[in-house]
């Protein structure tokens, strides 16, 4: 759990003044899949940026905010080069940016996060906001049917697998890369839509770990929607962000609730 997040959310909470209870609110986004081969779809995010993110209070990126992320030291191409400097600009506005790896960005590292003046969070996170426990996560642990792709995570996401892969040039890097997420898509291609589902069961494992947070936040499925949840008594809102492939969409969550919208 992030101590900082969970205190910074408290204070915003428990604030007295009437004109930040109406006005405050934090912004839910996922699955952005920035990328050199879709322009247009960065052009709205930096644009999303610069407008409807400077009027929230924070700012939440969880998971898969890039197609693909080789290393920090990737950081230098021109098509990062806007993004960092637009997130940059949101944390000096006064907006507090958070982003929680994906299955696509997890080499997101100490150096992006500074330049771009973002908290990295460990996935789960759980928050307090407006006195009702949040629980945040990409959401790609969740998928417990997909066996295959879970014993792929499981490989790299081990440090030692990441520190070699690390210690490769860069171009190296981006031609595996590319060999994997080629053959995900083939893999994908013949999975049921269930498998690469969320499990209930796995779900229901997660809510109660966590002890019955009031709201559950994720992405990674691409199927933007609200289920509601009940465990062992415990009453759970599970809010499914939605991808930026085709159209933008953010989850505003404030003291009255939470609410999708799209751009």
């Amino acid at each position: 759990m992030n101590q900082q997040v969970d205190e910074l959310s408290s204070q915003l909470g428990a604030d007295s003044s009437t004109e930040t209870k109406q006005s405050a609110h934090e912004i839910f986004i996922s699955d952005l899949h920035l990328c050199v081969s879709r322009p247009e779809i960065t052009t709205s995010f930096i644009q999303f940026l610069n407008t409807t993110a400077t009027k929230a209070h924070a700012l939440y990126v969880l998971g898969d905010l890039f197609e693909y992320w080789a290393g920090d030291d990737d950081m230098s191409n021109p098509s990062h080069n806007s993004i960092i400097a637009a997130f940059k600009q949101l944390a000096d506005s006064g907006v507090c940016t958070y982003l929680m790896h994906g299955n696509r960005d997890f080499l997101i590292g100490e150096d992006f996060c500074k330049a771009a003046k973002i908290t990295l969070l460990q996935d789960p996170s759980l928050l307090n906001l407006y006195g009702k426990k949040v629980l945040l996560s990409h959401g790609d642990d969740l998928c417990t049917d997909d066996t295959a792709y879970q014993a792929f995570r499981n490989q790299v996401r081990n440090p030692i697998w990441i520190a070699g892969f690390l210690k490769q040039p860069l171009g190296n890097r981006k031609q595996q890369i590319e060999v994997m997420r080629e053959r995900s898509e083939r893999e994908k291609s013949i999975k049921s839509t269930e498998i690469m589902d969320v499990n209930v069961r796995a779900v229901s494992a997660l809510i109660k770990q966590y002890n019955y947070p009031e709201l559950l936040i994720h992405g990674h499925t691409h199927r933007p929607a609200k289920h509601h949840i009940d465990s062992d008594g415990h009453k759970t809102t599970r809010w499914v962000l939605g991808d930026w492939y085709e159209q933008g969409s953010y989850l505003i969550c404030n003291a009255q609730g939470c609410e999708s919208r799209s751009l």
